[in-house]
């Protein structure tokens, strides 16, 4: 499949029929080098402790590359670093999500993927599988700090699969390919319909919580793929992704783990709650919780 140039197509009416779109060249150069030091200084617990970390066996003497190589992802890197939490309120990526979603826009989630060679992809699903908007408005931006190829992983998407805007039930799996333990299937699409995004350094793919997509693992020879993930929405619409209070109904749970980077927020007069800590997303981890 070949993409509309943005000169020839607008970026929303790309996004509504394949529900993604690359964004070129939204970080130069000095700002990706100071993404990379930044996940060097996470993963060496410079900016702060993160859960399961231990496990990852990080030695001082390590190199820089060792340290990285001891990693698949860190969620929450935002609350960690603040180069990590003005990235995911980048003006060039928080304009097309403006375009997308609205002029009110929440963050409630990022992830710092670090997938050196040898490591795992993610199989089929959709984060809106994970994340459970109210109005179908969850949008993700991931951020490429390596060139993303098809022999380090880059992600694959199935084009167009958001637009039934049907959720597809997820099944355990063992497929050592493959991170997380779960997988969506009965959808009505072959990896035949599946592509794969390319991109380089700097660049953004902006895609939509419903759509299929997976990644593969790297299979290069050297070499991270490096990738800084923010998940969006619409600061109008709740977000029932926590166990609401006692006596609330699950209808009414709003998850306030938030960051509004664009326009204002509605329900600001509730506050904003600390309640995901950053941790370590292990191999083989019991579902892709998001």
């Amino acid at each position: 499949m070949q993409l509309a140039s943005a000169t020839t197509e607008s970026l929303t009416s790309r996004y509504a029929r394949d529900g993604f779109v690359v964004l070129e060249g939204v970080l130069d150069r000095p700002e990706i080098d100071g993404l990379l030091a930044e996940a060097v200084a996470i993963c060496r617990g410079e900016r702060g402790p993160i859960e399961g970390a231990q496990a990852a066996g990080v030695r001082p003497d390590d190199t820089d590359d060792e340290v990285l190589r001891r990693f698949l992802c860190v969620h929450y890197p935002h609350k960690l670093s603040q180069l990590m939490r003005d990235t995911i309120s980048h003006p060039a990526i928080v304009d097309p999500l403006t375009q997308v979603i609205g002029p009110n826009v929440k963050a409630m989630q990022s992830m710092l993927f670090i997938k050196s060679e040898g490591r795992p992809g993610q199989a089929w699903h959709q984060d809106e599988g994970f994340i459970p908007t109210r109005d179908r408005s969850l949008t993700a931006a991931w951020i490429a700090l390596d060139d993303a190829t098809t022999e380090n992983g880059c992600l694959w998407v199935v084009p167009g699969s958001h637009r039934p805007g049907v959720l597809y039930p997820d099944r355990e799996h063992d497929d050592p390919r493959y991170d997380c333990t779960v997988e969506s299937y009965g959808f009505p699409w072959s990896e035949e319909d599946a592509v794969p995004v390319e991109i380089a350094a700097g660049s953004v793919l902006l895609f939509n919580g419903y759509l299929l997509h997976k990644s593969l693992p790297n299979s290069g020879r050297h070499g991270c793929r490096r990738a800084l993930v923010g998940h969006y929405m619409s600061a109008e619409s709740l977000l029932p992704w926590a166990a609401p209070e006692p006596g609330v109904g699950m209808a009414r749970a709003d998850f306030r783990d938030i960051v509004l980077v664009s326009g204002r927020d509605p329900y600001g007069w509730k506050g904003t709650d600390e309640v995901r800590r950053p941790r370590v997303r292990p191999d083989r981890a019991g579902g892709c919780d998001r």
